[in-house]
């Protein structure tokens, strides 16, 4: 690649902006600007989990009211995960292309209106429909507003921040399971759908409090706006905080990649070269190129194993307690409840801890140690319903941790023009193991034992864990710009 000079002076002014805006970043305490904007787009993201369940417990009067067969129900629940799988990666594209903040308050929008029809749906095909465009903005909504915490906060103690920010997720689920557990029996399923339409309010709030990604915006170019951008969160940062910001550390941008040598400097020109692809590509193409082929790779298999596991266990447990163990359908759904309130502890647990022991090993030890025990229970031979909820519990609470943590690690991994996309093709893994955790474990429990279905839960979890040891990059502690260039 040869790079003439007006190329190479726009490319030095990108880089040295980008630099610029990461150096200010650094030295911002962490305020009350960075937990409004947080809470802000946390709540988006608390609503968006509240969406994602209200379906589980709409189902039963859905499949009266439209005379659903074991089919047509595992259809309406396909067909919101399908939608997610296919937003996640059409929404990290655009989230790269046209900015963070315009993506959030989209789905938000989007899922409000999709949540208002489907209140109202007077068919089955239509709420399918509906389903499938609010899975869109639910899938969409997710991973770019993952990839916009972790641009807008400097490198020390970014784990904690954004996990803490990442707990709204899992919240969402339980206060959604509450709430529908109370309206639904009483006023129906539609209602709650409209009151779940009421937070699409939220969009305009987002656009009004939430400023684009600076990072993003010098990215692209557009240096001056994002000068100004930083500038102001710099004037409310001194605001809240009453004291003068620290001085701007010396801000030393990325050298320019070039292809032009000769003989005597043929080394350097080949690690220009290498690093020149690296900087250059970006899209789908980029994701496979260079350093980011193996991080892409790495990436996808931890997300989809995570989340196979954790899908597939949640989703059969209260089937498995009610029909090997003949426990009541309250008493079912109530040891399930147990097991995913221990891997909120998980999640909470991991926040607290992955700044310091950092990504790699708390990814690496979360998978091993769900694997340790579902392969224990296994061994056990699953003989009671205790010792079902006391082992996968235990299980949960390291395969919540794992799952919460690449959240937080995979925007880490990828550069600004391309880190949405990058988070989004864990999204789309995420939804993948959603979907497929869920078949896999009905297959294997319907020819085999209880046993069974443990064994191979763990040796999933196991080859995460394996994938995670071997290919995983430490990212704590570190600058994104110098993670990816």
């Amino acid at each position: 690649m040869t790079l003439n000079a007006s190329d190479a002076a726009q490319d030095h002014a990108v880089l040295t902006a980008r630099a610029a805006i990461a150096a200010r970043f650094e030295r911002l305490p962490l305020c009350r600007w960075h937990v409004t904007v947080r809470l802000v787009v946390g709540a988006v993201t608390f609503f968006e989990a509240f969406d994602q369940l209200l379906i589980a417990y709409a189902l039963p009067e859905l499949r009266h009211e439209f005379d659903l067969g074991t089919s047509g129900a595992t259809l309406l629940l396909t067909v919101g995960s399908i939608g997610m799988l296919i937003g996640a990666l059409l929404s990290g594209r655009l989230a790269d292309r046209v900015g963070r903040v315009k993506i959030i308050a989209i789905c938000v929008a989007v899922s409000s209106a999709a949540n208002l029809a489907l209140a109202a749906a007077p068919s089955l095909d239509l709420f399918m429909g509906l389903r499938f465009i609010q899975g869109l903005a639910i899938g969409g909504e997710v991973p770019v507003a993952a990839t916009f915490i972790a641009e807008i906060t400097r490198s020390h103690q970014r784990g904690r921040f954004v996990l803490l920010y990442e707990l709204v997720f899992p919240a969402g689920l339980t206060v959604g399971a509450l709430v529908a557990a109370w309206v639904v029996p009483i006023l129906g399923w539609r209602w709650m759908y409209a009151i779940a339409a009421l937070p699409g309010l939220l969009c305009i709030l987002v656009q009004r409090k939430v400023p684009e990604s600076p990072r993003w915006l010098a990215d692209h170019g557009r240096t001056d706006e994002a000068a100004e951008v930083m500038s102001g969160i710099e004037a409310e940062v001194e605001r809240v905080t009453g004291k003068p910001l620290p001085p701007v550390p010396d801000a030393v941008p990325e050298p320019v990649p070039t292809a032009n040598a000769n003989a005597a400097n043929a080394a350097n020109a080949n690690a220009n070269a290498a690093n020149a692809t690296d900087t250059a590509t970006s899209g789908v193409r980029g994701l496979f190129t260079g350093r980011y082929r193996r991080r892409t790779l790495v990436i996808g298999v931890l997300w989809f194993t995570g989340y196979f596991v954790n899908y597939g266990i949640t989703s059969w447990l209260p089937t498995i307690y009610q029909n090997r163990y003949d426990l009541s359908l309250s008493d079912a759904l109530l040891y399930s409840t147990v097991t995913s309130c221990a891997g909120l502890l998980g999640c909470l647990v991991a926040a607290l801890t992955v700044d310091t022991a950092g990504r790699r090993r708390v990814i690496t030890g979360c998978l091993g140690g769900a694997a340790a025990m579902l392969l224990v229970l296994a061994f056990l031979g699953a003989r009671t319903p205790v010792e079902v909820l006391i082992w996968t519990s235990l299980a949960a609470v390291f395969f919540f941790g794992s799952n919460i943590c690449l959240y937080l690690y995979t925007p880490e991994l990828f550069p600004t023009r391309m880190r949405a996309l990058g988070s989004s093709v864990g999204g789309a893994m995420n939804r993948l193991g959603v979907i497929l955790g869920p078949i896999v474990v009905g297959a294997v429990y319907a020819d085999g034992s209880v046993s069974t279905v443990f064994v191979m839960l763990g040796a999933v979890a196991l080859v995460g864990a394996v994938v995670a040891a071997l290919g995983a990059e430490e990212t704590a502690g570190r600058r994104l710009e110098e993670v990816s260039p």
